[in-house]
């Protein structure tokens, strides 16, 4: 296969060789044409890696990686290159996008890739009968991953990883409430956590895919950037029985939140009208156990140095309650400058209260305290 220099390059990401369009390094929006890979998006890629790597370590089944919108293939490549890992399967249709891919694999002497040029749910179909079933199953797509969710879910063999990418933003943080309803089932409320509202969103639709098919789903990490949220769930061939579907309540007066099964009318703090967000998932976000095993894996990987922050973070708030506040939040409550985060979260602890940190937000933090007091304990700060 030639490729012409001019229009192509090589580079290197974590320990694989990919060739990518030049205009997607030198332009500020990468090109569709002749095929899509956002450099930005490397950081997500890497949190892949680490997450299959986690996974796969543990795994007793076949280890097959099924990659359904692969542009050119940067993350299926990297799995078969960086990870133990038996077959993957590549599929675009883009056909562009697969021959890069494939003279990708030919630089890095990969054999186990197989390549497929269908409509993602087309491909995922052929994959949903039991025993050719996937284990890692990802699906990246431009907007929302919700149409994808019930072949995602069909494709997962017991006990393996369904990961979604989201970039409809706008939508999931409340700008367009009807379209959120329309694909996600649930509306948001804007408020300073709204990427986690978001991704709760994401995963109560999931839910209520998987629920529909008799299927169990249980997030093990989650991951809120800039341009995409993206969602780690274990898919359980068994009826979900827990009640994990259910409302945040924020009150845009006091600012007061709280998770609960039923949709309330008033703040139990101001007793004003207090808005509502969902049905979305009210359960845990982030595994623990998972997350230890992520952070266990990063010296053995090529993967940026954020991973291992960022890691650290989601594992001191994996057993934190829902939502998290923010110190400029509390901080225009009072009308007085914020504490530092260290000390925020000290001195909320000194109180006997929970507090950690959040992966959601750097001046984020968790706590079982209201914000009544939290404020109380931050003005003996001051």
């Amino acid at each position: 296969m030639e490729i012409p220099n001019e229009i192509f390059q090589e580079i290197i990401e974590g320990k694989t060789k990919l060739l990518v369009p030049k205009k997607s390094i030198t332009d500020k929006v990468p090109p569709k044409k002749p095929a899509f890979f956002n450099p930005k998006a490397k950081l997500n890629r890497d949190f892949s890696i680490i997450a299959y790597s986690a996974f796969l370590n543990k795994f007793e089944g076949p280890k097959i990686f099924l990659e359904g919108l692969a542009g050119i293939g940067a993350r299926g490549l990297r799995v078969a290159n960086e990870l133990e890992i038996e077959k993957i399967m590549i599929n675009d249709l883009n056909p562009s996008a697969l021959k890069m891919a494939e003279y990708s694999a030919n630089l890095n002497e990969l054999k186990n890739i197989e390549y497929s040029e269908k409509e993602v749910c087309r491909f995922l179909s052929e994959y949903s009968q039991k025993g050719r079933r996937g284990s890692i199953i990802d699906i990246d797509p431009f907007g929302s991953p919700a149409a994808f969710f019930d072949c995602g879910i069909r494709a997962t063999m017991h006990g393996g990883i369904l990961s979604t990418a989201a970039t409809d933003l706008q939508v999931l943080n409340g700008l367009f409430q009807n379209a959120c309803k329309r694909k996600y089932g649930g509306v948001p409320v804007r408020t300073e956590y709204g990427n986690e509202i978001a991704i709760r969103l994401i995963l109560g639709c999931l839910r209520v895919v998987a629920a529909r098919l008799g299927v169990e789903i249980i997030p093990i990490f989650v991951e809120s950037e800039m341009h995409y949220y993206r969602t780690y769930v274990k898919v359980l061939n068994r009826p979900d029985q827990q009640e994990n579907i259910g409302y945040i309540l924020h009150c845009k007066h006091c600012g007061h939140r709280k998770i609960v099964l039923e949709q309330e009318q008033e703040c139990e703090l101001c007793k004003l009208k207090i808005s509502s967000a969902g049905p979305l998932w009210i359960g845990k976000i982030f595994d623990r156990e998972f997350i230890q095993d992520m952070l266990l894996e990063i010296p053995n990987l090529a993967v940026d140095k954020v991973c291992e922050k960022t890691l650290s973070k989601c594992l001191a708030e994996s057993e934190m309650p829902g939502t998290y506040f923010t110190l400029d939040e509390i901080a225009s409550k009072m009308k007085a400058s914020p504490p530092k985060l260290e000390n925020a979260i000290l001195n909320l602890q000194k109180n006997n209260f929970q507090a950690s940190v959040t992966a959601f937000s750097p001046t984020g933090f968790r706590t079982n305290a209201n914000i009544d007091e939290i404020i109380k304990i931050f003005e003996t700060i001051q």
